[in-house]
């Protein structure tokens, strides 16, 4: 049942991929009104000023560019090119941002996996809104998708999509599906998988939910900050994270 379920879902998708026009949002970028940018008028940080001032209350709030402050971490970020499941571009750039405490917590896992030879390959982090809204658009369906109504966790800057891989050649540990494979395969349940595969898969889970993190059960690959209540939603680009197109 489940899988005549994701077979219609998919079909859905991609008739959708047809009909919308290709989009690039800021990092999504897009020059969408405010309006249509939050339709369910929704608490949004929307502006530098915003973010900056979010910042000045609490030093938690600050976005950290993972790539420049974790050693060795590799960045595969799928929605800033088109190998992904809307089969186009989202994002404007390849970068990965987190809030404070849960950069500093990857930091540590990452120290800890290279003592075994092992890193973290992220997917996605931080993700502005107006992402989410188009991934509902071309996938409707909440299991795998965030509700657009209610936000994401990757809009709090506290959601990570990763995987390990072994440092010496980058190569990614294998596990029971690729990233975004929306199936019951990718479900931390699902246990017809090789052992090898369900060992890497548990590898994951532990040293992720040791360090700081909870599992979402339907996506191996998708961890949640545990300490994450009271994280703004924001829609800001990743330009203006990095200081750029700032007046």
């Amino acid at each position: 049942m489940l899988r005549l379920k994701i077979n219609s879902l998919r079909a859905i998708a991609l008739s959708a991929i047809l009909l919308i026009p290709a989009m690039v949002f800021f990092g999504c970028s897009g020059q969408n009104s405010k309006e249509q940018r939050n339709p369910y008028g929704l608490e949004l940080i929307n502006t530098y000023d915003e973010y900056y001032r979010s910042v000045q209350l609490d030093s938690n709030n600050l976005m950290i560019d993972l790539e420049k402050y974790i050693p060795d971490v590799v960045l595969d970020i799928r929605y800033a090119g088109t190998n992904n499941f809307t089969g186009k571009q989202i994002y404007t750039a390849p970068k990965a941002f987190l809030r404070r405490p849960a950069a500093d917590s990857l930091l540590k896992i990452q120290q800890i996996l290279a003592q075994e030879g092992l890193g973290l390959k992220i997917y996605d982090a931080y993700r502005p809104y107006a992402g989410t809204l188009y991934f509902y658009e071309v996938y409707p369906d909440t299991t795998f998708v965030a509700a657009p109504w209610k936000g994401s966790i990757h809009n709090r800057g506290v959601a990570v999509d990763l995987t390990l891989i072994n440092l010496a050649t980058g190569e990614e540990l294998q596990m029971p599906t690729p990233f975004d494979e929306f199936s019951d395969r990718a479900s931390h349940s699902f246990m017809d998988a090789d052992s090898t595969v369900l060992a890497n898969r548990a590898k994951l889970l532990k040293i992720m939910t040791e360090n700081g993190f909870t599992m979402y059960e339907h996506e191996w690959w998708h961890f949640n900050l545990r300490n994450r209540a009271g994280y703004s939603l924001m829609d800001i680009s990743f330009e203006e994270l990095e200081g750029k197109n700032r007046k």
